[in-house]
């Protein structure tokens, strides 16, 4: 069951490429995928159907999801340089920090923390909250949110204190 709410995700992200954002399509596909990243995980512990493939589905879900939110979202918004920058560091820090564990663990990890979930959880909330929040401002408390948590997760790879992904 985990893992066909995962596929709702890979299906609504696809969808997404098709419609206009902020359309009301837009925003029902893009709940409905959000709601399966957030639930996905705890049926899968709820029903003790937690799995190598299920884990390793749902990364691969979620990096589908953000890579169209980019490609749809990014274009729309005309951010100063120094947050396109900040956001640039951001993900050079995280693809450190991915590499170093591949190299100390021959395996791809990942830090479960508590802001790297309230990262995820906030840029959940960024599209929603365009209308009533200047974006660049929603973007820079995204931005502060995801450098503390980048470097929680390289303090946690290089100190190994991290989740191999296949045990999530």
């Amino acid at each position: 069951m985990a893992n066909i709410i995962t596929g709702i995700r890979v299906v609504c992200s696809i969808a997404l490429l098709f419609c206009s954002a902020f359309s009301p399509s837009f925003y029902a596909l893009y709940f409905i995928a959000g709601l399966s990243d957030m639930i996905d995980g705890w049926v899968a512990r709820r029903t003790n159907s937690v799995s190598e493939f299920g884990a390793k589905w749902d990364t691969f879900a979620d990096f589908i999801f953000v890579c169209v939110c980019v490609v749809k979202l990014i274009p729309l918004m005309s951010l100063p340089l120094w947050l396109y920058v900040w956001i640039a560091l951001i993900a050079c820090i995280k693809f450190f920090n991915m590499c170093y564990g591949y190299a100390m663990h021959k395996k791809l990890v990942a830090v479960h923390s508590m802001l790297n979930k309230l990262t995820g959880f906030l840029l959940f909330l960024f599209p929603l909250t365009w209308p009533f929040i200047d974006y660049r401002y929603g973007a820079a408390v995204v931005c502060v949110v995801a450098t503390f948590a980048a470097l929680e997760e390289g303090y946690r790879v290089t100190n190994d204190k991290l989740i191999p992904i296949n045990s999530k």
